[in-house]
């Protein structure tokens, strides 16, 4: 398909339209022995620390991309999402800021923590069996209640919004040799990746996918958007239950391979980023490290290498518990 590709000039107003309601997050040299034994004596590895963004995740980069968007008549109607947390958080936030009010549809699976953290920050939610059911009733809510679907991974705006991650990571950490993005629907990765690939064409991008959630691995195995039946994998930020034209297309264009890590490999990643970097990260959080670390290795060794530390919004209790299965993995 023909799609309407990111520019920098556009990333970059972006950025600047997005202003102070994101955050410009840090990046940070992160030094361990694991990673002169997996990638070499020469390597770098630098993290982009998105966890500390507005709401827990790079996701209202994106979801503020697209409201800010709006007419002020369409605003004031409200908007709604489906998402099983982190998007749903997102926009609750965006909301609040910009004055309106969302009704998000997660499903039953999602994670109370994040169901909780919706409320209180000031989302109606609804409830369902299952995502494919949640993106059903969002599409009736946006009929019957006339609010705007502010999707959770596809579209120009939301590229565009995931965009300025990328350009802040190139202009932040200087020269990469590498970069590894988190994938779920892909329009994290579509947009880091356009915007890795127009200021540093050389540095090279590759995505990955939990096991247990390849909808963009099948898509690009096929050459056009496919789905999957169900998600089973403990990263569930990751879970989206299909790739959609526009992110497809741009991972397409922009990125140079996939990868896919286990459930088992995200949880040492997500050890490994508590014990030496001391980020408490969600599985999604740790995809790239245990990519980078894991199927990645012999292609990174002795480089630059980015790593997107895309989110961190989960209860203790789950996430000790996640520590725990770590150590029995090992």
């Amino acid at each position: 398909m023909s799609v309407d590709h990111p520019t920098l000039d556009r990333i970059r107003a972006t950025r600047e339209r997005l202003g102070d309601l994101v955050e410009t997050t840090p990046v940070r040299r992160w030094h361990d022995a694991v990673i002169d034994e997996r990638l070499g004596p020469r390597a770098q590895v630098v993290l982009k620390e998105e966890l500390f963004q507005r709401a827990g995740s790079f996701k209202p980069r994106g979801a503020l991309a697209v409201m800010l968007d709006l007419t002020p008549e369409a605003l004031s109607r409200g908007v709604t999402a489906v998402s099983a947390g982190n998007h749903a958080m997102a926009v609750a936030y965006a909301a609040g800021v910009l004055g309106t009010t969302a009704k998000v549809v997660m499903p039953k699976t999602a994670n109370p923590f994040r169901v909780a953290r919706c409320r209180a920050m000031g989302a109606l939610v609804e409830l369902v069996d299952d995502v494919h059911l949640a993106f059903s009733r969002v599409k009736q809510i946006e009929t019957e209640e006339g609010r705007t679907f502010v999707h959770p991974f596809e579209g120009p705006l939301t590229a565009l919004g995931t965009a300025t991650l990328g350009l802040e990571l190139v202009e932040q950490a200087g020269p990469l040799d590498a970069v590894v993005v988190p994938i779920g629907g892909g329009g994290l990765c579509a947009g880091v990746a356009a915007a890795v690939k127009l200021a540093s064409p050389s540095t090279l991008v590759y995505g990955v996918e939990p096991e247990g959630a390849d909808s963009m691995h099948r898509s690009f195995a096929a050459g056009s958007p496919q789905s999957i039946e169900k998600v089973t994998t403990i990263a569930d930020s990751l879970g989206a239950p299909y790739a959609s034209p526009y992110s497809f297309e741009l991972c397409r264009t922009y990125v140079d391979d996939l990868v896919l890590v286990s459930d088992a490999a995200l949880r040492r990643a997500m050890k490994l980023l508590f014990v030496s970097a001391k980020l408490a990260v969600e599985p999604a959080g740790a995809a790239a490290t245990a990519a980078a670390l894991g199927p990645l290795a012999e292609r990174l060794a002795n480089r630059r290498v980015g790593i997107v530390v895309c989110g961190a919004n989960l209860d203790a209790a789950t996430y000790s518990a996640h520590l725990a299965a770590a150590d029995d993995d090992t």
